[in-house]
């Protein structure tokens, strides 16, 4: 299993925000590039980017912060927020991103996942954002009538490298990740899934390690990791063992 620390960026800033709003957004870093290099100095070899003003305008809009933090670190990152075509895709992954997130257009038009799939095969994800299980798109102001487990069963066999699933009512909230709900998608489809949201203590890591052979490819750590209720070094310790 792999660790993601988290940098959501709003107005330029690292924030975090509380259940997906940005009206409840506290500002961690004002430089997200020296928090990325702190990431990779504390021992992370991966990275999660999200422009969540980007999610909002469908359009990426934190271009010079993420630009930043690419040349500030070495270990690959993937980016949400924003990105609804072919030609953005092809623009970040030629900036430097590893891995691109697809949203909103993955509820709108999975054909698009699917060609993106095919045109940069290795470098696509998806991102599954669920309130009460259904879907919600548009940085999480518009709840649809498409769960999770049929979203991402439109992508079996397309080539999508993992599913990044996302429980909103957890998110930035240190309730706890959701392992029930997360494990029950990863054994019910075969692309990797990777944990998101509510992450609060290094048990939550714990219960994953414990269920990552339903498919949990990784978990995604924001706020426990800013305010210090997750310790770096112990977290990454805890998952080379179970790696080994």
């Amino acid at each position: 299993m792999n660790l993601y620390p988290a940098i959501d960026l709003k107005d330029g800033n690292c924030v975090r925000l509380l259940r997906g709003e940005m009206a409840a957004a506290t500002v961690f870093n004002e430089n997200p590039a020296d928090q990325a290099a702190a990431f990779r100095q504390a021992g992370f070899k991966r990275i999660h980017l999200v422009d969540l003003n980007g999610a909002f305008e469908g359009k990426p809009v934190n271009a010079l912060a993420v630009e930043n933090i690419l040349k500030a670190t070495d270990v690959p990152a993937q980016l949400g927020g924003g990105i609804r075509d072919l030609a953005t895709i092809e623009m970040w992954l030629d900036k430097g991103i590893s891995r691109v997130i697809l949203g909103t257009i993955a509820l709108r038009d999975p054909q698009i996942v699917k060609d993106a799939c095919k045109a940069f095969p290795g470098h696509i994800a998806v991102g599954i954002d669920a309130r009460d299980s259904m879907v919600a798109v548009e940085g999480w102001a518009e709840t649809s009538e498409t769960s999770a487990l049929d979203l991402a069963r439109k992508f079996e066999d397309a080539g999508v490298e993992a599913i990044i699933y996302t429980d909103i009512d957890r998110d930035g909230a240190l309730q706890g990740v959701n392992v029930e709900a997360t494990a029950a998608l990863a054994e019910a489809i075969s692309i990797p899934v990777i944990a998101s949201g509510g992450v609060a203590s290094i048990d939550d890591i714990r219960n994953l390690l414990a269920v990552q052979s339903s498919g949990i490819e990784g978990v995604i750590i924001g706020r426990a990791l800013y305010d210090g209720r997750i310790d770096p070094a112990e977290a990454l310790k805890m998952v080379e063992l179970s790696n080994a």
